[in-house]
């Protein structure tokens, strides 16, 4: 898995259109709906006329665990939902989910560490279940 400070990241020589709906399954199977989707790709074109590889951000989220994290620091919607993207990058498709841990961690407040540590593996969990099928 690739990994920045704020992402986990797996390439796949896998089809985008593919990746995309084993990355909806892969997410389900641990309890996160899609709450949004943008088409990068489409956007960019329609507003700037601009052709890339295809790029999509899913908006994802648990909502007994948001509904944990809210009731602990309310101002944390503003980092919700989980966001996963599925881009084409150097001939592959990769699929990257947020750093739960990292993400939370930066808010302060130790009473989120038991829902970023859920959160995180369970994200990682979707990356292998994508990675392995």
């Amino acid at each position: 898995m690739g990994t920045t400070e704020y992402s986990h990241a797996i390439d796949l020589d896998r089809d985008f259109d593919e990746v995309v709906a084993r990355t909806r399954e892969a997410l389900a199977a641990e309890g996160f709906g899609v709450l949004t989707e943008i088409d990068v790709q489409a956007t960019m074109k329609a507003k700037l006329d601009v052709d890339r590889e295809p790029y999509i951000i899913l908006g994802a989220c648990n909502p007994p665990l948001a509904h944990q994290a809210l009731e602990v620091e309310p101002e944390l919607g503003v980092l919700l939902p989980c966001n996963v993207v599925v881009y084409r990058t150097g001939g592959r498709t990769r699929v990257s989910a947020v750093a739960a841990g990292q993400m939370l961690g930066m808010v302060g407040n130790p009473g989120l560490e038991p829902v970023a540590a859920e959160v995180g593996a369970r994200l990682t969990r979707v990356l292998a279940d994508i990675q392995a099928g």
